[in-house]
């Protein structure tokens, strides 16, 4: 059975920085891509996807709206994906999601405000 259980995240004035953690259980994430998705507070948003890395050379893409600030990294012997978030923006309020394997994790809440 896959379980993706997320960490991290919580409260930030905009301008700061924090990390997210993605640990894998029964799903060895180096065998599968990892996605970092993110549901804005507005229900009419659809949740969108923000950052990946590659199963196989471990490549990272990133959508253009947090290219540059944030970064996507996976430790192989802690089965743990990763989320830097960097240079953090009021509208990068949301709840974060992890996503390998068509399975979720169980989502962080991220609040940027001053």
């Amino acid at each position: 059975q896959v379980q993706l259980v997320q960490s991290g995240g919580g409260w930030v004035q905009p301008g700061g920085s924090l990390n997210l953690s993605c640990a894998a259980s029964g799903l060895p994430l180096d065998n599968y891509g990892t996605a970092w998705f993110r549901q804005a507070p507005d229900p009419e948003k659809a949740r969108e996807g923000l950052a990946c890395i590659v199963k196989s050379d471990g490549s990272t893409y990133y959508d253009d709206s947090v290219k540059g600030r944030f970064t996507i990294s996976r430790d192989n012997a802690k089965n743990t994906v990763y989320l830097q978030m960097n240079s953090l923006k009021v509208e990068d309020t949301g709840v974060y999601y992890c996503y390998a394997k068509r399975s979720w994790g169980q989502g962080t809440q991220v609040i940027v405000s001053s």
